[in-house]
């Protein structure tokens, strides 16, 4: 668009302005061009007749009011080009591929290749010979459906187990025309018949198809030398309506259970008993019970000591009596919570021989047969001690309750017409030792008994050393001047000794 004037030569306007439109009449020189690729499009097998796969669109820069830019698109070329070298029709005006041979020929399975390519033409003059052209190339893809039903590679498999174990026994392996990439391909495994205890399982190795038969429950030879499965395997997607599973489906598997030679079982396993602790040596404990599994073999068994930590015990080879070969206690560092725990064999007569083991729990109830001990042993005192308390003796037992405490403390009959001390109860466990009089510097003996309260009781005689020191400066000084040994059993624990106090 101008605006046109008329002006003299001083530039006085002398007509005008008036506009000027100049139209620019459009010239067919852009090429169609295709700009959204790459094109792919998917059709999936047995598609009817004029199914649309996709749509090429191509854009041409002239004006599109004009045959520059009416464009026409056209197939050029179909690779491969079997079955048909025409499998596919572009629309010349919209662009829209659809295919045009019978679902029949549109098998996946039957192609060589499941992949077209097409090299597809834009042409622009409505599709003149003096059009321009542009060109792109479609990639159709044969989508697979579940049209072929898993077959087994054949009717009946074989395998053979060893009883006792479990894993993996047979891989049993399918065909299948399908893709394997999808889940028309991919086999699903199901035994059908013959797994009443549920002994078998069998999942798909996700690699190769193959069904894994794995026995999960050990077999017993004894109750079965053989098993039947029947296995059926269908794909992860269902059929399409017209497609069904067939004989070649299902499979037969035979399993073949190999003997092997058992150990003997003890019956129960652990044992338990309960016995007095000092039964005497040579008391029957009990006699064990253990039978072997292979029933068909006709074996004998014989009896051991495994494991005896304390060596209390045997065990006749034959029939399985356990006896004792010391005295049994309780106390014992190998006893543990009152229970004393020994293992057993028992041993077939199989070729190699086989072995069971067996736990035996004897639980021991206690006898008074420990007398108690008495701690501190030894006490200090200083010779002016304002303080005559000089001890508290406490007392233990290793037995377990009526035969421990309550404990008595005793002092021995002291000699001379003067005593010298005395003894205290301050509760069921501990006692008390007083002066009567400071004492001069020496060590003496203090003779305590202390009793339990079992029936019969049990008495420690023991003694309680103490030594009577100088004291000066807070220094002690306990070396023995003039002892006087006095004798007395001593049967207590210390909980604390007394402290001492010196003077200037």
């Amino acid at each position: 668009q101008l605006e046109v004037e008329i002006t003299d030569a001083s530039g006085k306007t002398i007509d005008g302005p008036v506009r000027l439109d100049i139209s620019v009449i459009d010239q067919n020189d852009n090429r169609p061009m295709f700009k959204e690729g790459p094109y792919v499009g998917h059709v999936m097998e047995g598609s009817p007749t004029g199914t649309t796969v996709m749509r090429m669109t191509a854009f041409d820069a002239d004006d599109s009011s004009t045959d520059n830019a009416l464009l026409r698109y056209n197939i050029l070329k179909q690779t491969p080009t079997k079955p048909s070298p025409n499998m596919f029709y572009i629309d010349p005006e919209k662009g829209d591929i659809v295919t045009v041979v019978s679902p029949v020929l549109l098998d996946r399975e039957t192609m060589d290749t499941p992949k077209y390519e097409l090299v597809i033409e834009a042409k622009d003059m409505g599709g003149l010979d003096v059009g321009l052209t542009g060109t792109a190339t479609a990639t159709i893809l044969i989508d697979d459906k579940n049209d072929h039903p898993p077959e087994f590679t054949k009717k009946e498999f074989q395998a053979t187990v060893k009883e006792g174990v479990t894993g993996v026994i047979v891989n049993l392996t399918v065909g299948d025309r399908d893709d394997p990439a999808t889940g028309a391909w991919r086999a699903v495994y199901t035994i059908i018949n013959g797994n009443p205890g549920q002994s078998f399982e069998i999942h798909t190795n996700p690699q190769t198809n193959e069904g894994m038969l794995s026995v999960v429950k050990p077999l017993d030879y004894e109750i079965s030398a053989f098993h039947t499965l029947l296995i059926k395997v269908e794909n992860e997607d269902p059929l399409i309506p017209d497609i069904a599973y067939g004989p070649s489906s299902t499979a037969t598997v035979q399993i073949t259970v190999e003997d092997v030679n058992e150990g003997p079982v003890f019956h129960p396993n652990p044992m338990t008993v309960t016995k007095q602790e000092d039964i005497p040596a040579g008391s029957v404990v009990l006699t064990v019970n253990a039978t072997d599994p292979d029933t068909l073999q006709h074996q004998t068994i014989r009896y051991s000591v495994y494991k005896d930590p304390a060596g209390w015990l045997e065990i006749n080879p034959t029939n399985g009596t356990i006896g004792t070969t010391a005295v049994l206690d309780r106390e014992s560092p190998y006893v543990q919570n009152n229970v004393y725990t020994a293992l057993f064999l028992a041993i077939d007569s199989g070729n190699p021989p086989a072995t069971g083991t067996g736990t035996l729990h004897i639980t021991l109830e206690d006898v008074n047969d420990n007398v108690p001990s008495l701690y501190p042993t030894l006490a200090k005192v200083c010779d002016d001690a304002k303080d005559l308390r000089i001890v508290v003796l406490g007392a233990s037992d290793k037995d377990l309750h009526p035969n421990t405490e309550p404990f008595k403390f005793e002092l021995s009959k002291q000699s001379g017409p003067e005593k010298l001390w005395r003894i205290t109860k301050l509760n069921n466990t501990h006692a008390q030792v007083i002066l009567l009089q400071n004492l001069k510097k020496a060590n003496y003996n203090i003779p305590i008994s202390v009793t339990d309260s079992g029936k019969p009781p049990l008495t420690n005689n023991t003694e309680l050393k103490l030594q009577v020191c100088s004291c000066k400066k807070s220094k002690m000084d306990c070396s023995a001047t003039d002892a006087l040994h006095i004798s007395m059993t001593l049967i207590l624990l210390s909980l604390f000794s007394l402290f001492c106090k010196s003077f200037p």
